[in-house]
């Protein structure tokens, strides 16, 4: 390949390993990611692939990270808000890429609130919530992951949106992946995915109390939100009512997850936006069937035809999500079929190739369209930013709180 047709793109934060793959398939890109340092990143980031931590959780060191290393990148590819954030204090060339829950509940917004939860979620104040809007308005581009979160973008911005899938890794996810070394007494579902409404589990409970077959779950340890006290309360009830053919496990490490998809007979994927996401593909790339509520209403581009979702059942109502569970387990040929199907409508919607090649088309656009060299590192533009950023989440107020204090107390001794 000619190294100058290379664009090169600095990844800052990795949901769901989505740059990794990406860099994997990219042709006329090239793709370095560095993560932050949280504790299910660290675990869930496939670091064979060369990935980058900051070495700091502090937004000082990584800014200071970023702005030594920015001159080496064309572009900057972030997917969540803390990405964001640095790429607009560093004042570089950014796209958001929304993978997940950063514009259903934007931090832009007063009081946002999710449609499962009957309070809403903290707000930001008023100077903070200026901040992040500007954030977003200030991305080269923006790209939503899926119809549901396009539908949203255009609500808040209308300039350079686009929609484009994530890739699914083929070289990680297939069906000659071997299989996990473990104990299986009885036909055995994997559920990878963070418990919690968003993902439907009340449906999923009540569908497995409903069900007639014998079989196990496998379910990964792992929560949706704990931000407020009904997110506390409702994970809490989740697990207490946790149905008996539930088995918890603990979250599992990337390059360990294609084995236990060897290793399950099944998936059990999302029952509440009708989409599905990241799980149940990698899954159907392994060969292993998968139920997951596909809206009937809902449909997917492929090359300017619109298709429907082949996933398993047209409804999230739990009978009928038990009745999918039963004949998996019940039935070899129900199962075949419906692999078969699910196999072939991924293999059209979640092609890597496929998919990267959007992406690059969509770098080289925009990298010639903002053809403009990155600041400085002692630009007054990023040292406003910085000050701008302090003062509004009051950094600058505790320290200066914390020095009066110490001087109150010095007086009074």
């Amino acid at each position: 390949m000619n190294k100058k047709l290379e664009i090169k793109i600095l990844a800052i934060g990795d949901l769901a390993n989505s740059a990794v793959v990406l860099k994997k398939f990219v042709k006329k890109s090239n793709i370095h990611v560095i993560n932050f340092r949280w504790d299910t990143a660290s675990k869930l980031t496939d670091i064979k692939e060369n990935v980058e931590f900051f070495d700091s959780l502090k937004i000082k060191d990584q800014l200071k990270k970023i702005l030594e290393i920015k001159d080496n990148y064309d572009l900057v590819l972030v997917q969540d808000w803390s990405g964001a954030r640095l790429a607009y204090l560093a004042n570089l060339n950014y796209i958001i890429y929304f993978v997940g829950a950063a514009l259903r509940v934007p931090p832009f917004i007063k009081n946002p609130k999710l449609e499962y939860l009957k309070d809403p979620l903290p707000s930001l104040n008023y100077f903070e919530r200026r901040f992040y809007k500007k954030i977003l308005d200030d991305a080269v581009a923006c790209v939503a992951n899926a119809d549901d979160l396009f539908k949203q973008l255009k609500k808040f911005r209308t300039k350079e949106i686009h929609q484009i899938g994530i890739p699914i890794d083929t070289t990680m996810f297939n069906e000659n992946i071997k299989s996990l070394e473990r104990k299986k007494e009885k036909f055995t579902f994997l559920s990878p995915q963070r418990i919690g409404l968003a993902k439907g589990f009340d449906i999923i409970w009540e569908a497995l109390k409903l069900c007639k077959s014998d079989f196990d779950v496998l379910q990964v340890e792992w929560f949706l939100g704990q931000r407020t006290k009904e997110e506390r309360e409702i994970n809490a009830n989740l697990v207490k009512n946790m149905p008996s053919q539930v088995k918890l496990i603990p979250i599992i490490k990337k390059e360990e997850i294609p084995n236990y998809y060897a290793f399950a007979d099944a998936v059990i994927g999302q029952m509440k936006n009708g989409l599905g996401a990241s799980v149940e593909r990698e899954a159907v790339y392994c060969k292993k069937p998968v139920v997951q509520y596909a809206d009937p209403k809902i449909k997917f581009e492929v090359e300017g035809d619109y298709i429907n979702s082949t996933f398993l059942p047209h409804s999230n109502n739990p009978k009928d999500v038990a009745d999918v569970i039963d004949n998996i387990v019940l039935s070899k040929e129900f199962r075949e079929k419906l692999i078969d199907e699910e196999y072939n409508f991924v293999k059209k919607v979640a092609d890597p190739e496929m998919i990267a090649k959007k992406w690059d088309d969509l770098f080289q656009k925009i990298n010639t369209k903002n053809k403009i060299n990155h600041q400085n590192s002692s630009n007054i533009i990023v040292k406003l930013r910085l000050v701008n950023f302090l003062i509004i989440n009051r950094l600058y107020f505790k320290k200066i709180k914390k020095i009066f204090e110490k001087l109150t107390r010095k007086k009074t001794e």
